[in-house]
Order: C-alpha cells, then structure tokens, then sequence
C-alpha cells in the first residue's frame, strides 16, 4: 500500500503542537507494516535545508501565485521518510512562522499557502511523480483540509477514483476559516461552495472541506471521537460529524520510543527504567538544582508543559499554584501563550523562587529534563482532543493528573483504594474547577509521601503500551476501509 501523508510541520524540524509528533512517528511506524509511506509538506525553510538528495518532479505555474513552483523529492534523515517539497519561495520562505509573522498576525494569503498543498496532494493521486503514485491520501489538519476536496475534484474529473481520502482532525476548534469572497481564488468547482461543500455559515472553512469529502475521518482519540459529535464540542460541525459517524474512528496517538524513553534518552542528565528508578531522583535533584527549587527530594514537584490558554486549563493553575505551596509542593512550567498568564506565572515564581519556577517559552530539550524530573505533569484541560505530555508522564513515571475529557480519559486510570493494585496510573478529576484540580493534587501529595505505593502506580504507568504500533495497525485497518 502507498500513502501519501499531507501535514504543514513535522518533527523533529518543525513544531508548534502535537501535530507535528504524530508526522514524524507514523511514516517510521507504517514502514514496520509494510506501509510506503512518504509525507508532502509547504517548503518552509526548516524542511528545505533538512532534506538531502533532492530532485525535481515537476515545475509549473499553479492557480495560487504566478511565481513558478518546483515539486522537489527526497530523503528527510531526521525524520526517517521519504519526502516531497513544494518549493514556492514567495509564499513559504518568511521570516516569521509557518502560519503567522513574528507579531502572531495570521498571514493574509495562508488559504493560497495551504491550499496549495491541499492542490499538490491531488496532482500526485493524478499521477504527476510517474514512478510513485498513493493509493491513499492522509491529511492532517485544516492545513491539508482540501486535499480531499481536490482528490475529489479530480476524480469526479477523471470518471474514477484516483486515491482514497483519509482526513485526521487534530483540533476541532481550529478550523482554517476564511471570508466567502475567496472562494474563487481556490481553484475548486462552484458546486463545492455551499451546505454540500466548504462552505461555513457564509464562510470558508478548510476543516469542513476535510470532514465533508473525505471517504474515512479520524480523531486522536475514542472520547473526542464521541465528544465532537455533540454541540459542547461540536465547533459547529457536530450535524455533519453525526451523519459520518459511522464513516469516524478515533485513533489514540502513540508515543515515539526512539524520542521519548527514559532508558535511553541522551536529554537526560540521568537514565532510568521500572527496575532501577534512582536515575529518576537524581534527575528531580539535578533539575530543583536548575531551577532554584528548594532541593527536597520529600517535597511533591508538579509540572507543566503546555501553550498557556484557557483551554489547557492554565487559569486553573494560577488560581492553584498558592495552596500548592501552602501543601509544600513545588511547580515548575514551561510554557508560552497569553500574555496575561506568562504575566501572571512570572509573578508567582518571582514571589516563591523556592518553590515555583517558570520559563516562558519551548525548549524541547528542557522540555525532557522537566518531565524526567518532576513527579507529576499536570494537564487540567477544559478540553482535549488526544494530549501527548501526559503520555509522555507515563513513559517517565511522571504521574498525570488530568481531567476527565478527551484523550485524557483515554490514557490515564485514576487512583483510587480500589484502583491501587489493578490498573490505576494516574489522578483524575471532573470539575473543570480549582478546587476539583487541588483535590485531585491533594491525592497525588498523599500518595507521594507513601514511597512503596508511590513506586507500585509508577512502574505500572511505565509499562502502559503507548507505542505507535498499536496506532499504526489502527490507521491501517482505516486505509483499508477508505480503500473499500
């Protein structure tokens, strides 16, 4: 089977969520399958100078910029994949992000920008690399939402399907929207504007594009899978995801055992596994040390590794971090986002330095360091569509403590007395309240103090299969559905 995979960021040379995680892990993870998976992504900078061995497929002038645009095709060695490149420098090579400029203003042609790698996914099903062809195409996304919609386009064109559809939501509540008036500079058929189409409450909106024509439809998790299909979470396309209900699977992410394994991972000052956790205290040391942190190997270390919005639930933390002190517990974040919270954390590490400590900001290597070294990852979202840090706290015996929403309640099984010697993992709370959080950190403070119990829950967490081989054998069986 060959499948084309359509995203806009890729890991490890271009991050800005989750996303770009589950692109970097899943070509390796299908290749184990027997899967010939390659990735086509815009031609930002980062993916340029990260692929080698490049040649070109194709060169024309497209319907979205009157520059001509290159279709490269190489070996990316970071990301162990094969890759195409669409090499338009006027719309892609910028000084700023992949979707906004250094001021975080969205950039103004970004429905010329992705809609161009929706285009070019569709010239590949047609047969523009004449020694490659997908027989699925699998966007990610609103980026890659009208992949579908042009498949469609040229299959409706050619009298026969040319490559089945698969189309992964990531988050819901980002949907690609744009004013109705630049529908023409789409290049799509005037049939595809309206209730049967991309059309959104009199506007644009790539991710409806994606839902509408896309043959299978997945979600990073079962909950989220059942949680867009009702108004709460719906966005607006909670009718539409109901009707396509049988057509909707949700696949739980996986973790990346080459990135994230405490045994191996060179991040770390210090390795550890189920059978010797010592590495893991002296990570905690190392990193209190780091940090300014009272070195207190008694003393419960939460953390955080989050975007600072109100749907990760950051507030809640603020309104937490006080009695988590007065508990004797220490926090530590890493994260960026609303500048009132980047704000409003400054200000409590500045009046604990002891005890609470904070970095506005991404750093993928801290990032390890920080959640190796803490004892538990907190993720209190109002909601969630899969989540990785708390799959990344049970890889490292970090225990999470989430809400119950989501991928969340997919992932972490509460503790509980009756929970304790079966199959608890983690802490889970409902109220998306401050006060439902600090209970739920009150059980985490409890049961750190009882080192054996402590321990007991740890290794179980570590042990949790998170890997993306479960996940792969799940997009394979979806492929083959999309395939008929």
């Amino acid at each position: 089977m060959r499948v084309l995979q359509v995203c806009a960021e890729i890991f490890p040379l271009l991050k800005t969520g989750g996303l770009a995680d589950v692109a970097g892990a899943l070509p390796r993870a299908m290749k184990a399958l027997g899967v010939d998976m390659r990735v086509l992504l815009p031609g930002f900078d980062a993916f340029l100078a990260g692929l080698e061995e490049a040649v070109p497929v194709a060169e024309f002038v497209t319907p979205f910029s009157t520059e001509p645009v290159r279709l490269l095709y190489g070996w990316m060695p970071a990301c162990d994949t094969n890759a195409y490149l669409i090499e338009a420098p006027g719309l892609y090579q910028r000084p700023g992000g992949p979707y906004a400029d250094a001021s975080q203003h969205p950039y103004a042609d970004n429905h010329l920008r992705f809609a161009l790698l929706g285009w070019m996914a569709a010239r590949l099903a047609e047969g523009l690399d004449s020694y490659w062809r997908p027989d699925v195409v699998h966007a990610h996304d609103w980026h890659a939402a009208l992949a579908p919609a042009y498949v469609r386009e040229v299959s409706d064109r050619q009298r026969y399907r040319v490559a089945a559809t698969v189309y992964t939501v990531h988050n819901l509540a980002y949907q690609g929207m744009f004013g109705a008036a630049l529908f023409d500079t789409l290049a799509l058929p005037p049939s595809y504007w309206g209730v049967r189409g991309i059309e959104f409450h009199g506007q644009i909106s790539f991710m409806k594009g994606g839902l509408y024509f896309a043959d299978r439809l997945t979600t990073v998790s079962p909950t989220y899978a059942r949680e867009i299909q009702g108004p709460e979470q719906g966005c607006g396309l909670d009718g539409l995801l109901r009707d396509r209900a049988h057509e909707l699977s949700g696949v739980l992410n996986g973790v990346d055992d080459l990135v994230w394994n405490p045994a191996t991972d060179r991040l770390l000052p210090h390795t550890y596994n189920t059978r010797r956790l010592i590495g893991k205290a002296r990570c905690k040391a190392t990193l209190q040390a780091e940090l300014g942190l009272q070195e207190d190997p008694l003393a419960t270390l939460l953390c955080i590794v989050s975007r600072l919005t109100e749907q990760k639930g950051l507030h809640l933390v603020l309104q937490a971090v006080p009695g988590l002190i007065e508990r004797g517990a220490q926090v530590a974040l890493l994260g960026s986002g609303d500048a009132g919270m980047e704000a409003a954390f400054r200000a409590l590490a500045a009046a604990h330095p002891d005890r609470v400590s904070v970095r506005i900001g991404y750093d993928e290597q801290f990032a390890h360091r920080l959640i190796a070294g803490s004892d538990v990852i907190m993720v209190p979202s109002r909601y969630e569509p899969c989540g990785l840090t708390q799959l990344y706290g049970l890889k490292y015996g970090t225990l999470p403590l989430v809400r119950r929403v989501g991928g969340l309640a997919d992932t972490v099984n509460d503790t509980r007395l009756e929970t304790l010697d079966t199959d608890a993992t983690g802490f889970v709370f409902d109220d998306f309240h401050v006060g439902a959080l600090l209970h739920g950190a009150d059980r985490a403070i409890a049961l750190h103090r009882r080192k054996a119990d402590w321990q007991l829950v740890q290794k179980r967490a570590m042990t949790q299969p998170c890997d993306w081989s479960v996940a792969a054998h799940r997009y394979l069986e979806v492929y083959q559905q999309a395939l008929g």
